[in-house]
């Protein structure tokens, strides 16, 4: 259900507004995407107080804005240690990540959704802190996901961020 699985060329995100959401990820300064994490990061912290957060929409295809809101935290994380790989290592290559097998495993719809959001805010400054640490040269630096998918750390910044607002707008 997430929008940019592992195992599929989602790279399109980095050429066009989004058909869906509508953003556009060619736009953003890679500089400025540490502090769009941390405003993301605070729209879910309002999201999550929403008394039918763990309510599946009627749509089969997606997941409630708590499950949507663990998978953020899951990204943030998960993008924090391969932006620090890629930082400290020449070219990485990372393993692929099955994000519905994580939302199974998991439970995602079984968490506390208060928990969620601290969990999810503190995955996201760290992220977002990172992010303020890469120079100016670093940002050429590259990463291989395990599906051949080629990043640079500021192709792979807009890449990013595309997810959590694109999440946002799936639960409305």
């Amino acid at each position: 259900m997430a929008i940019v699985p592992d195992g599929k060329d989602w790279t399109w995100v980095l050429e066009r507004p989004c058909p869906e959401c509508g953003f556009d990820a060619s736009r953003v300064a890679p500089a400025a995407v540490a502090e769009m994490v941390r405003a993301n990061a605070a729209m879910w912290a309002v999201v999550l107080t929403r008394p039918d957060v763990a309510h599946r929409p009627e749509r089969g295809d997606r997941w409630s804005a708590l499950e949507y809101a663990c998978h953020v935290r899951d990204v943030f994380r998960l993008y924090d240690e391969r932006l620090a790989l890629m930082l400290d290592t020449d070219d990485p290559r990372y393993a692929n990540w099955d994000q519905d097998a994580t939302a199974l495993t998991d439970r995602y719809n079984e968490q506390d959704p208060q928990s969620v959001a601290h969990q999810l805010h503190e995955a996201a400054h760290a992220l977002a802190d990172r992010f303020d640490t890469v120079e100016v040269a670093q940002w050429q630096r590259t990463g291989t996901r395990g599906d051949g998918a080629h990043f640079t750390i500021a192709s792979y910044s807009q890449y990013l961020i595309h997810d959590p607002i694109h999440h946002l707008w799936d639960v409305g």
